[in-house]
This record gives structure tokens, sequence and C-alpha cells, in this order.
């Protein structure tokens, strides 16, 4: 019993212990993502975002390396596995799929930004872009425009590159036709509008609203099936 005991003991240190050094730990907030940078000035930032995405905006330093591009395994190889590297996307999502595969190909210390870049933009830290741009996204008084009709308003904040809003993107578009003359569905591109998102708060995609006479009568973020939305347009 004794031994037993005392092996048992063991494992719950064992586990603790990789527990406090895994990745429950290099999953951090903004603020705290900003400060391990400071402590870590020599350690590469990687962006797996796009590059269209990177040009409109990007963390200082940042090395682009699309995670969903043919060269990505390429481009991590020639990092060093044995010190420090940041890595962060837009919402969460691919970087997470990222410094996982890092990680599996021998990765010791892989730091990721929890919720991406639109929380770190919610939070006011800052970016930087390799050229100038002329936003071309929606302001906030266009965006109420919008909102000024008799009809129910179903907004869906997407992402070409996120999977669930390919997912849900051909029902939108049925509800569009099938309720058309009492539901308008705005669909609004997150990519091209980050300074919409950031004063909607608008910090992972998808994300759904619904409102009526102007005014927000529901919201949803993640995946969620058409049939639960129409009871919501009702």
């Amino acid at each position: 019993m004794k031994i037993v005991t005392f092996l048992g003991l063991m494992n719950l240190a064992l586990f603790v212990a990789s527990c406090s050094n895994g990745q429950s730990q290099s999953k951090l907030s903004p603020t705290a993502f900003a400060q391990k940078i400071a402590s870590l000035p020599e350690a590469p930032i990687i962006d797996v975002r796009t590059p269209e995405e990177y040009l409109n905006g990007h963390f200082p330093n940042a090395l682009n390396m699309d995670w969903n591009g043919s060269d990505f395994d390429k481009q991590i190889s020639s990092l060093d596995k044995g010190k420090p590297v940041f890595v962060y996307c837009l919402s969460g999502g691919r970087s997470t799929s990222a410094a996982y595969k890092m990680r599996e190909v021998g990765f010791k210390e892989v730091y990721e930004l929890d919720g991406g870049i639109m929380k770190w933009r919610r939070d006011n830290l800052p970016e930087t872009t390799q050229k100038t741009i002329k936003s071309t996204g929606m302001n906030r008084q266009q965006f109420e425009d919008f909102l000024k009709t008799d009809k129910v308003v179903l907004i869906d904040f997407y992402a070409d590159w996120c999977a669930p809003c390919k997912k849900m993107k051909p029902y939108l578009d049925e509800i569009s036709k099938e309720m058309g003359e009492k539901v308008t569905v705005i669909r609004i591109n997150a990519d091209e509008n980050p300074a919409l998102c950031k004063e909607l708060k608008v910090e992972a995609l998808p994300v759904l609203q619904i409102y009526k006479k102007g005014h927000q009568t529901w919201t949803f973020e993640g995946y969620i099936e058409k049939a639960l939305v129409v009871k919501e347009l009702d």
C-alpha cells in the first residue's frame, strides 16, 4: 500500500510539473503576451495569417509564415527549436494549430496569443504595417445606417479563411432568400474591417448578431446550426 501511494504521488508530481511547463502556461492574454515579448526581445514573433492579412497590420518585427501556405513546414525549419518563439493569428484558431505543429516537430517553448490580434487591438496594443493601405472598411455610422430598417437585420462577422464561417455561409444565403421579405443578412469581413470589429468588441469568428428596430436582441459566437438562427429571427 505504501509503495502504491508513493508511486501515485510521484505520478501526480510529474503530471503537475508537465502542466506547469506545457501548453496550459503558453497561451497568454494580450497583456501577458506583450510582457513576455519584452522579456524575450530576441525571440522571433511568427504571424501565421495570410500575406494579405499581414500587410493590413501586424506586430512590429513579426515574420509572416502563413499556416495555410505550402511552405509553412519549410519556413519554421529555419528557426531554432531550442529557443522561445511567439505565434499569433487573427483570433487564435490558426496559431493554436501552428503551435501544436511546432511542438510536435520539437519546438520547446512556444507562446500563443490567446484571442489573436483581435483581442490585441481591443487592448490598444501596438501594431504596424509595411505600407500604407487606404481603408475601405465600414465605419460605425455606416454600420448603424444598415440597422435603420423595419426588417430584422442579421449580421455575420466572418473571414475567408475561417472554416466555421465557410460552413455557415450556404445557410445564411438560404436565409437571405427564404426570409428576404422580413430579414436582411449583412456579412462583414473582419479582415477588411478591423476598426469596426474592435469598436463592436468582435473578438472571435464567426459572430452572428440580430438587430430589431436598431437594437441588438441576440448574439452568438462560433458555429451554430441554421434552425437555431431561424428560431431567433422569428
